[in-house]
């Protein structure tokens, strides 16, 4: 949410920061609002002023026998009291359209953030790892003779429709292992609280994150009301909703492996083979609520944790900046990490890392006390995929397969598979 005090104070950098988004200037049609706002309100205060002001005089006049002042105070009172409620409801009226356009409008990109129009103008940042050399053309995950037996689309086509999976055997035994795995290593190594949260959650949850109202299509709803959360950044994050924390416990960092769920309405044809692209997916997130001027820090610090997954796995990535054009709705900055895919013989999107500074804090009315005293601020927040549990199963997959249809596992995983190592050609894990 953007504070429209900030606005006003500059428009012009607020329409210049929209543009590089690739939107159009709105400052003038918010201003606009906002002056009938602040001009009923005023008058709606002076017209309260002169109502009391008549119910003083009014006692007075009645003691004095002085009918006709009497009365005609008392018709003032009841018009002013009318005129009060009208002006009020005015005021209201155009809080609530100005709150409404607020809330729709995305997050400024910081000055350091690439100007481009899509994904094309993205920035890579650095690369780790080779991709391997098979000697032979690697295929997709689902062609995979070992994954076959562990991957049973037409199962979860049977039980629920497209793009959902069922997952067997040696390749269910990996895809839980794998999550097991990146919690243990982000609360064991990297210092996150790991968490345990609802996947359903209520309209103000979702609005806070940024997901309401303008992302409703893209979210499943329960006919009670209820919101399927798109990732527990929605949870994690609106734990701060409506506090006031102590700067002394900032920042506070946490992880939580959860159920996902998206309606991809806005991704219709894409990757509907194999089990990239899911309704229904597992991810294990990261968000931190700090102090405004450490956010890039702890944004640096989020990306490594997710990069140091990919680098145990020995799985190859690439880290990019996402351009203005590309960045989600609540970011000031984005880190995309995109893992090798040789079924594919590409990167793809296996975590997004993002600061947010203030923006959905206000939504969410989230502050912190600074330690030398004063007015309560808002505070900064980030979140991170780390990772998305089922595109980290393909790649594992993927980049393990060997010519004879087998897969070899990556030796972090070992522990958390039993010491198991392998994924034999017929599915068994051995």
């Amino acid at each position: 949410m953007h504070d429209i005090r900030a606005i006003r104070d500059n428009p012009e950098a607020f329409d210049a920061a929209l543009r590089r988004r690739g939107l159009e200037p709105l400052a003038a049609s918010l201003l606009a609002i906002d002056e009938e706002r602040r001009a009923r309100i005023l008058a709606a205060e002076t017209a309260r002023a002169e109502q009391n002001a008549a119910s003083k005089l009014v006692g007075a006049a009645k003691a004095r026998g002085d009918n006709a002042e009497f009365e005609r105070l008392r018709a003032l009172i009841a018009d002013k009291k009318a005129e009060v409620a009208a002006l009020t409801a005015e005021a209201d009226a155009a809080d609530m359209r100005l709150r409404d356009a607020l809330a729709r409008i995305p997050n400024l990109p910081l000055d350091e953030v690439p100007f481009g129009k899509d994904e094309t103008e993205n920035v890579e940042i650095r690369r780790w790892g080779r991709p391997r050399d098979f000697g032979f053309k690697p295929l997709e995950h689902f062609e995979i003779a070992g994954v076959k037996p562990g991957l049973d689309l037409a199962m979860a086509a049977k039980l629920s429709g497209s793009r959902f999976m069922v997952l067997k055997g040696a390749v269910a035994r990996v895809h839980r292992a794998l999550a097991q795995f990146m919690i243990d290593t982000h609360t064991t190594e990297h210092g996150l609280t790991e968490t345990w949260t609802p996947v359903l959650v209520k309209d103000e949850a979702m609005f806070g994150t940024g997901n309401l109202p303008k992302f409703a299509e893209d979210s499943y709803q329960t006919t009670n009301g209820w919101w399927l959360i798109p990732t527990s950044e929605v949870t994690m994050t609106n734990f701060a909703a409506g506090e006031i924390l102590e700067a002394g416990d900032l920042p506070i960092r946490m992880t939580a492996h959860t159920h996902c769920f998206r309606s991809e309405a806005g991704s219709a044809g894409k990757d509907t083979t194999g089990i990239l692209r899911q309704h229904q997916f597992e991810k294990v997130e990261m968000v931190t609520l700090c102090h405004p001027d450490d956010a890039l820090a702890e944004h640096e610090r989020m990306t490594a944790c997710a990069e140091a997954i990919l680098q145990k796995l020995e799985l190859p990535y690439r880290t990019v900046v996402l351009c203005t054009g590309d960045m989600g709705f609540g970011s000031q900055k984005t880190h995309d990490i995109e893992v090798w895919m040789p079924g594919q013989d590409t990167y793809r999107e296996i975590s997004s890392c993002s600061t947010c500074g203030t923006f959905q804090a206000r939504r969410m009315n989230a502050r912190f006390r600074p330690e030398g005293g004063g007015k309560p601020e808002f505070i900064a927040t980030l979140n991170g995929s780390g990772l998305a549990v089922g595109r980290c199963l393909i790649a594992v997959l993927e980049n393990g397969q060997q010519a004879d249809g087998s897969v070899t596992l990556p030796a972090a995983l070992h522990p958390w598979l039993g010491g198991k190592t392998t994924i034999t050609p017929d599915g068994a894990l051995v």
